[in-house]
């Protein structure tokens, strides 16, 4: 569980709107707001990099100092550039030690699946799993082992547990979060019905004939006829 919070600096932001937000972020300084229940919004500006360090850390709260009064946050939403994925602005929601939170954290499969040993496929549904905690329990992820899971079997939400009594699962107890089927079966070549086609036709203009040899076969007949006639 996490025992400490990383530091994220963070400062009061005066620029606002469209133009006060991108004057911003051509200065790497990633506009926010910071709210909680019942208190007036503020409007925060966050450098770039130091944003990037604190969302890889690990960490899901955050220590700030507004007005030198210590907080704690956590990232309630992200937005990001529709072109090259970059952060462009954050909405930081004030947390109370004391107060329990709803937050999602990484849900991570571990050990080798008996399933997969026997050549399955394995699929991962979910990544994340919802709970309710302290932000002093908040865990920075959450395991379920697969050992034990055999092809053409799954595992729901209702197969995850938590040591912790403190931390309560809230995504639904029947969700999929992985499963193990067989491999897609190799498709038999199809027979190529274009050449089949081709070759009964060409059976067909054997046995026809044509106009010309039909035109040619009248005159022998005429031919033959005057013959007799002559005899």
């Amino acid at each position: 569980m996490a025992s400490s919070y990383y530091k994220l600096n963070i400062e009061n932001r005066t620029l606002t709107r469209t133009k006060g937000a991108k004057a911003l972020r051509r200065n790497d300084t990633i506009p926010g707001v910071l709210y909680y229940k019942g208190d007036e919004t503020i409007n925060v500006a966050i450098n770039k990099l130091a944003l990037y360090q604190a969302i890889h850390s690990g960490q899901r709260i955050y220590e700030i100092e507004i007005a030198g009064d210590t907080q704690y946050v956590m990232v309630k939403e992200l937005q990001y550039h529709p072109v090259n994925d970059d952060v462009i602005h954050i909405d930081l929601m004030r947390v109370r030690r004391s107060e329990k939170i709803k937050i999602a954290v990484p849900l991570v499969l571990t050990g080798e699946a008996a399933g997969i040993k026997e050549g399955g496929v394995l699929s991962q549904a979910m990544t994340q799993i919802e709970i309710e905690c302290f932000p002093t329990d908040v865990p920075e992820t959450i395991e379920l082992d697969i050992t034990e899971l055999e092809m053409n079997s799954a595992y729901s939400v209702a197969d995850v547990k938590i040591a912790d009594e403190e931390v309560t699962i809230l995504s639904a107890l029947d969700l999929n979060v992985v499963s193990i089927h067989p491999p897609a079966a190799e498709e038999e070549p199809l027979v190529e019905e274009e050449e089949m086609i081709e070759g009964e036709e060409i059976e067909g203009e054997e046995g026809t004939e044509t106009p010309d040899e039909e035109s040619k076969d009248e005159n022998d007949k005429e031919k033959t006829g005057d013959s007799t006639e002559e005899s």
